[in-house]
């Protein structure tokens, strides 16, 4: 009975996170449209973070209680995820166009970062403060060039939710209040029930981050990229999962080793390699046709499964 509880705890705290996100960034949106902030800005920021809001939570919240490798393990699970499972299910679904920009500069800066954060933490067996700045400063250099190519006109993929004439401030405010208390309250439960399923199942935490709370905190970029995908918009499928990884790596690690260093356990080794050939293989699908086919998809899918048997097995 337990078991089922956590289990019941844990779809809780991931529903709390998915909903928390999505009321905090729609009102945090409104009430910025409603004081003149450009689309563009909203977009990049508020809208663009949305999506990395319950890694965010479940990884600085797995910090501050000592459940390190849920930490690390939540962002390089969450990344593999996106580009393996996410893409692979989505390409099978319908195939996708790559957006110049992402094939050129965006898929190499993922697997650039991916690798920068393996060196960072596996040599130092943590991720510093330092490293935090680090992280943060290659952040920076990624929203400037996002700035930039919306000053071009270029589509970010963003959709900024506008001000309505049933919108009221209180509301709005009220909408961000609620939406970040859910985010809290989801992650410490989140936390909560992977840890005491963990040692139920003699998992190690590690293994938990890598699979359900990567998995679960991943849920908002499945749900974008599928939709994204069945309404035609196959370009900014691919671009969504891109820029979630970025955020991932930039913003969620970053932030959290700003506020307290992350241990980096020797045995993430593996999965960070994975990591980054999940991002290699992604470049070397689409390279050539700037397309991400079915086939492409289904190399993913069983690159997964590959994956998913070595975890169970280790």
């Amino acid at each position: 009975m337990n078991i089922i509880f956590q289990i019941l705890l844990l779809a809780a705290g991931f529903t709390m996170l998915i909903k928390g996100a999505d009321w905090f960034v729609d009102g945090a949106s409104k009430i910025a449209d409603k004081f003149g902030i450009p689309q563009i800005v909203i977009g990049l920021t508020i809208v663009a973070m949305g999506t990395s809001l319950p890694e965010a939570a479940v990884s600085i919240t797995a910090a501050f209680k000592g459940s390190a490798e849920i930490t690390i393990g939540n962002v390089l699970g969450s990344n593999i995820l996106n580009i393996l499972i996410i893409l692979g299910i989505t390409s099978v679904i319908i195939p996708l166009t790559v957006k110049k920009n992402t094939l050129k500069y965006e898929i190499p800066y993922v697997i650039l970062i991916s690798a920068i954060l393996f060196v960072l933490g596996f040599f130092d067996k943590e991720v510093s403060r330092v490293d935090g700045l680090i992280l943060w400063m290659l952040f920076i250099i990624f929203m400037i060039y996002l700035f930039k190519l919306a000053k071009k006109g270029e589509d970010t993929g963003e959709e900024v939710p506008q001000v309505t004439e049933d919108d009221r401030l209180w509301k709005m405010i009220l909408s961000v209040f609620i939406g970040a208390g859910l985010i809290v309250w989801g992650s410490n439960l989140t936390v909560d029930a992977a840890t005491v399923l963990a040692r139920m199942f003699g998992w190690s935490e590690r293994l938990i981050g890598l699979t359900i709370v990567a998995l679960g905190t991943s849920l908002p970029e499945l749900v974008t990229s599928v939709v994204a995908g069945m309404k035609g918009k196959t370009d900014i499928a691919i671009g969504n999962i891109v820029g979630s990884n970025i955020f991932n790596i930039l913003f969620v690690v970053g932030t959290t080793a700003l506020i307290i260093p992350v241990v980096y356990a020797p045995n993430f080794l593996i999965d960070s390699i994975v990591c980054i050939a999940s991002a290699a293989l992604l470049l070397l699908c689409v390279i050539k046709n700037r397309k991400l086919t079915r086939v492409g998809g289904i190399v993913m899918l069983l690159s997964y499964a590959a994956y998913f048997v070595y975890l169970i097995r280790g």
